[in-house]
């Protein structure tokens, strides 16, 4: 017996962008493995796994259902197995954004004490805006005085054994009753993910819907609670993001500069590592070396943190990491935590290019680790700054090859940035956005977020996605590396409203002077998402909750076990959550028809399948139809011109 190879894919197939189809080509020529020619190894994945029905929790297995062994050995069935496995996936997507949001919070607490090194408090404003939200007394003290205070209070967020999260409050008060009724307003950051991981142990918790509910629960934990400390606290010590310019994909990459890769997801060393290179020292020293100056690019969302602060070029997306070391132009990639894959020391061995790990809980084989000091931060940054300069020499310029590929954009829209477009400084408001939702020249409001996966043609479905919706009068709200896939597609500026955008939408982007599509941070900044919805509740006009208004969430080409916790908490918050792929789930059809269905009676919401851009448009439309029919907005109005008459008649 024979087993069938499917043929390679070629380049085009395997990604949309122009620059990343040629550094595919490149890596076959160079003889260089990556993520897509292992992806035609993986062809026959396993189908136990993918139906969720493999359990591997203890050492009686382990067991996988079939129709002839319906139960594992402990009498577990499909529900309960495939129900434990997913709240264990959504434990670790929390864990990673919330465990990103401690260490800030940690930060924030030394730079209080006086002992931040070279951070600063860098936006007080907001530090003592969120210390009035947090009720945290801010009048008549000092800046680090209110930052003790907050950083502790932040940090009880991940401790509390008993109270619900402080955070939960920023949510509309319908929605902390939905909470409330439903038993899933969650605890301490860490109590929930211990619990998960309790609850999932072999002879726990076996219900299925119990299972699934405190995967909510959790969720919530992360995106109401941890994933939004973080941003808070970047704001805080970073600056809070407003609008910049600044360019996206490979060709960012210097033909003739140092060229620094900085890749990952934690905000502070790529914050010091901005300013290095731009420090005069530096830059003489890289002339001395032979180069024309310093390049800082970044890949995934460590790129989004230093875009939406410093304008620092984005040299690509998830799976574009080994593609910027296919270029053979990178001398240094330097890379903390979560999406960075273990084979970049092997991908890097074929060029000139040297791994440097930073994080001490995050260490690969192959690459250089060079533990951060967050006291000597900048220091730090000099000295991977200096090394990177010291391997320019060893280039191999028949290796180099930069594609030319590199587009403009326009991001850093936090929810004041877009207030402030909309309303001016002293009338900032979610106003006219509201106003533009109920006359209908905005038909609703749509979140993409989410990585790549190889599985499917890279960017492909997020950037068809994105442009039905802006040509039907959708606002598109993006993070992550779904905001970098437009940047790349020349979506990120105001020109693209004219060129893409319904009469509707391109009417509201001339006016405010803003893109169709907003680009508001990294994947963990998802909760600057729900905050905009909130916002869009508090102004009024669109109900009282975020199950009313017309806003959902997408996440096409998801990868990550972050990207499971994301879309509980989105759905959970009351906003529908569109998956380009499903959970691995199907081998339940109970915890399918929960998750796509019955929660609906819930929350409010649910998760929808649509494996397709073209489907996955149609079925948002219905989505927000729906919405807009339920407020009695789902009809255009007419626009008047009021006289002195109509005036004196309102």
């Amino acid at each position: 017996m024979t087993t069938e190879t499917k043929p390679a894919k070629k380049a085009g197939d395997r990604a949309w962008d122009a620059a990343s189809v040629a550094m595919v080509n490149k890596a076959t020529a160079d003889c260089v493995d990556t993520c897509f020619s292992r992806m035609d190894t993986q062809q026959n994945q396993c189908a136990f796994g993918r139906q969720g029905i493999c359990c591997r929790i203890c050492y009686m297995g382990p067991c996988r259902i079939t129709a002839k062994a319906p139960r594992g050995v402990c009498g577990a069935d499909a529900d309960t197995i495939v129900a434990r496995n997913l709240l264990r996936e959504v434990a670790g997507g929390t864990a990673a954004h919330s465990d990103h949001g401690r260490h800030l919070a940690l930060l924030l607490k030394r730079v209080a004490e006086g002992k931040g090194g070279d951070y600063r408090i860098k936006d007080e404003p907001v530090l003592r805006q969120e210390a009035r939200w947090y009720k945290v007394e801010e009048a008549g003290r000092s800046a680090n005085e209110v930052a003790l205070d907050l950083a502790n209070l932040f940090l009880n967020e991940f401790s509390s054994q008993e109270e619900p999260l402080r955070t939960l409050a920023l949510a509309p008060v319908k929605r902390r009753g939905v909470w409330e009724k439903e038993g899933i307003l969650p605890q301490g950051i860490d109590r929930m993910c211990v619990e998960a991981l309790h609850r999932s142990t072999m002879g726990v918790d076996h219900d299925y819907e119990h299972l699934l509910k405190h995967a909510f629960r959790t969720a919530l934990a992360d995106g109401w609670g941890g994933s939004r400390v973080a941003s808070i606290v970047s704001d805080i010590l970073f600056g809070s993001p407003s609008p910049v310019r600044s360019e996206a994909n490979l060709g960012v990459l210097g033909a003739r500069t140092v060229n620094v890769v900085v890749h990952g997801h934690e905000p502070a060393l790529s914050e010091m590592l901005a300013i290095a290179s731009q420090d005069a020292d530096m830059l003489a020293q890289a002339r001395a070396a032979g180069a024309e100056g310093i390049t800082l690019a970044g890949i995934c969302c460590t790129a989004n943190e230093i875009l939406i602060r410093h304008g620092i070029p984005i040299a690509g997306n998830f799976l574009q990491q080994e593609l910027a070391l296919v270029t053979g132009a990178v001398e240094m990639m330097v890379v903390d935590v979560q999406c960075c894959m273990p084979s970049l020391p092997s991908v890097a061995a074929a060029y000139h290019t040297e791994i440097v790990s930073t994080s001490d809980i995050a260490k690969t084989i192959g690459a250089t680790h060079a533990a951060f000091d967050e006291e000597k931060a900048l220091a730090c940054a000099k000295d991977l700054i200096s090394r990177a300069i010291a391997n320019y020499k060893n280039r191999q310029p028949g290796k180099m090859s930069i594609p030319p590929a590199r587009s403009p954009l326009v991001a850093g829209f936090s929810v004041e940035a877009i207030k402030y477009m909309l309303g001016g400084r002293y009338r900032a408001s979610f106003r006219p956005l509201n106003d533009a939702v109920m006359q209908g020249r905005i038909h609703g409001v749509v979140g993409i977020v989410g990585c790549n996966n190889p599985k499917t043609r890279v960017d492909e479905y997020i950037n068809t996605l994105t442009r039905e919706l802006i040509k039907r009068n959708v606002l598109v709200l993006k993070t992550g590396c779904a905001a970098i896939a437009s940047a790349k597609e020349g979506m990120l500026t105001p020109e693209a409203a004219l060129e893409a955008a319904g009469p509707g939408l391109r009417e509201v982007c001339e006016a405010v002077g803003i893109p169709p599509v907003l680009h508001m941070g990294s994947c963990v900044d998802n909760s600057r998402i729900l905050e905009a919805a909130t916002e869009m509740v508090k102004e009024g006009g669109l109900g009282d909750d975020l199950s009313m208004i017309p806003a959902v969430g997408v996440a096409p080409e998801w990868m990550s076990e972050k990207a499971v916790a994301i879309g509980c908490y989105f759905v959970a918050s009351g906003v529908d959550v569109i998956l380009g792929h499903p959970f691995h789930i199907a081998g339940s059809a109970k915890v399918t028809q929960f998750l796509n269905e019955d929660v609906r009676g819930l929350f409010g919401a649910s998760f929808h399948v649509c494996e397709d851009a073209r489907s996955a448009a149609e079925h948002i439309f219905k989505l927000l139809d729906q919405r807009r029919e339920k407020l009695g907005i789902n009809q255009k109005m007419e626009r008047k011109l009021f006289d002195m008459k109509d005036r004196r008649g309102v």
